[in-house]
């Protein structure tokens, strides 16, 4: 009795350990999935509330995440305490979209058509690749309200209202509202109600000053990166504005690289209906090619609802890859990401051009 009472205490010591193991290990594992729908780290944003200085803290964000950590040994510590163990993958997922040499959407291509290359070097694994046309959205619309665009204000209201009601699904996407002359002003935060994403809208009135890579760097910033991501998510911005910029702290290039910080993909609409490019077009079509976007120049105002219904499409008609870059290190720097389709002659991508390695 006496050697079977032991055994008995024995067991359920042990047993005990074990589950205590288990409740650590659960709690503590770092476990990531190996698809786009693992976790992704927090972003570390600024709690500045104001556009006006850039900040590096948002590099926390848009990197893939770290594998480090293992057991660092098989005995058990000698404090008694039970050894945390953190797994990871460093995985990088990125939306891209292609079209033919008339500039037509195609969504039928496969894996082995194009060519992924990371930092310069050939991707060391391509975990998941996909057709993605039903991803949830988070979408920002910021709409230029300086005095340069009152004369067709509202008419460009009308077409964003009816871009939101025919993007965004209850219960699935988000969008918020941004107008902006000297500053930003959000006249509606992330919601997935059309009626008050409309009503944020027409509470927009045209102002002074454009600020609008403010504005832009902002709606990243505090908004974007801010917002919590449940699984992989399509970020996107959506910028009306005829591109002249005469008030704002930040640099264009600071404005792009929050973007690119964000994961956000930017389309722009021009509403310089003047018949001819000027500067401000230019810049818009900068802001859109470095983060896989596309520019947009209607002709007259009312093909600004064209513009709109173009955007929505393409938001729905992407593909999604996730992969492991080669020699990938946590350091803050950026890395570029080149995806090429092997038919180069027939086939064009448009993706965001990199992201920034969180450091650790």
């Amino acid at each position: 009795m006496r050697g079977i009472f032991t055994r008995d205490i024995l067991a359920s010591s042990f047993a005990g350990w074990a589950a205590v193991f288990l409740v650590v290990a659960v709690s503590e594992f770092g476990f990531t999935q190996g698809s786009p729908g693992g976790s992704q780290p927090s972003p570390a944003a600024s709690s500045q509330s104001s556009p006006s200085t850039p900040s590096a803290a948002g590099a926390a964000a848009a990197a893939p995440q770290n594998s480090a950590g293992q057991n660092s040994s098989n005995s058990a510590p000698e404090n008694g305490e039970i050894p945390k163990i953190r797994v990871g993958t460093n995985e990088v997922n990125v939306v891209f979209t292609v079209t033919d040499r008339h500039g037509k959407r195609v969504t039928d291509l496969k894996q082995a058509d194009f060519r992924i290359v990371d930092d310069n070097k050939p991707v060391m694994e391509v975990r998941s690749f996909h057709a993605e046309t039903n991803l949830p959205l988070q979408v920002g619309l910021l709409i230029d309200a300086s005095s340069s665009v009152r004369d067709r204000f509202k008419f460009e209201q009308e077409s964003a209202i009816e871009f939101l009601n025919q993007t965004v699904r209850k219960r699935y996407d988000q969008a918020f509202v941004v107008g902006f002359d000297v500053t930003p002003e959000v006249t509606q935060e992330f919601t997935d109600d059309t009626e008050k994403l409309a009503h944020g809208v027409r509470e927009l009135r045209p102002g002074g000053g454009t600020a609008m890579y403010d504005a832009l760097y902002y709606a990243c910033r505090d908004k974007l990166l801010k917002q919590p991501q449940n699984g992989p998510t399509r970020r996107a911005i959506v910028l009306l504005s005829d591109g002249e910029d005469n008030q704002s702290h930040v640099t264009r290039e600071e404005a792009i690289d929050m973007a690119q910080r964000a994961e956000a993909i930017i389309y722009t609409i021009s509403t310089n209906v003047s018949g001819t490019k000027g500067a401000g077009d230019k810049v818009l079509e900068r802001l859109a090619d470095a983060t896989g976007g596309r520019a947009f120049f209607p002709f007259q105002i009312r093909d600004v609802t064209n513009a709109f219904a173009e955007i929505q499409e393409e938001l729905r008609s992407q593909y999604a890859v996730s992969y492991r870059p080669a020699d990938f290190k946590s350091d803050g720097h950026f890395r570029t990401i080149e995806i090429v389709a092997n038919d180069r002659k027939n086939f064009r991508v448009r993706a965001r051009r990199g992201y920034y390695a969180v450091a650790q």
